[in-house]
């Protein structure tokens, strides 16, 4: 594409016939020309005789021997030739074509560069395959308490005593104690065990990981059990900390 632009930018640059400053000048002289036109060291002739065209003449001293022989021209002719001096655009004749021509590289470069990324993206995905999706949540500054959540008084006292636990468990084991491995909340869809779970990270300012029993469920050998291994391996680097898993009865339904 940047080549037929290309090729179509210089297709509509029209070629004009160079010739000397004596020979423009004598057809000034003989008065064939209607308009002159000076740019730069360059001046364009337009011939009466429209199937002429035009001519181009390069001069060494813009504005002088050319205009010079305009005006003596008009001064003893009725017929005058006019005389244009335009702005050069050669800067940006160039610089527009050094733009087309780069164009094609860097449609190119940026295809390779497209590729490169999918390319990429593909195999942070096959290495991320094994990789637990749970979310993690930061504790410091509670956005979730027991107060936001209604009912449920019993369960809320019983997940007290974990806060506890995880505020202070120095408190505890300097008295045997054991903290608790995990907690079940059992309850149909609806009615706040999400909300509750993260209510005791809130309240005790721990790190708060959920993710869902699904997760743990593939088609391929081995990665489920990749997946629980990363997102432990994570809750031990972030300790303490609670792990919420939802959904777990989807975990074993079937041997």
């Amino acid at each position: 594409m940047g080549l037929a632009l290309l090729y179509a930018y210089r297709s509509q640059t029209p070629s004009v016939p160079e010739v000397d400053i004596t020979r423009a000048i004598q057809d000034v002289n003989a008065g064939k020309i209607k308009t002159v036109t000076i740019i730069a060291s360059s001046a364009t002739l337009d011939f009466k005789d429209t199937s002429l065209g035009k001519e181009q003449t390069t001069l060494q001293e813009p504005d002088t021997l050319m205009a010079k022989a305009v005006a003596d021209y008009n001064a003893s002719h009725a017929d005058s030739v006019a005389l244009k001096i335009g702005r050069d655009n050669q800067t940006f004749n160039v610089v527009g074509s050094i733009v087309l021509s780069l164009l094609p590289v860097l449609l190119i470069g940026g295809f390779f560069f497209y590729m490169m990324r999918q390319a990429q993206g593909t195999n942070n995905q096959a290495l991320s395959f094994g990789k637990s999706r749970a979310r993690m949540f930061i504790g410091n500054k509670p956005t979730v308490t027991f107060d936001d959540v209604a009912g449920v008084e019993e369960a809320k006292q019983e997940l007290t005593e974990v806060v506890e636990f995880l505020k202070y468990p120095e408190k505890f084991s300097s008295l045997g104690a054991r903290i608790p491995r995990g907690v079940l909340l059992v309850g149909p869809p609806g009615t706040g065990k999400t909300m509750l779970a993260r209510a005791v990270a809130g309240e005790a300012g721990v790190p708060f990981f959920s993710i869902s029993g699904s997760e743990f469920v593939e088609m391929f050998v081995g990665v489920g059990a990749s997946r629980v291994r990363d997102l432990f391996d994570q809750a031990k680097r972030n300790a303490p900390c609670i792990v919420f898993i939802d959904e777990i009865d989807a975990v074993g339904r079937q041997r």
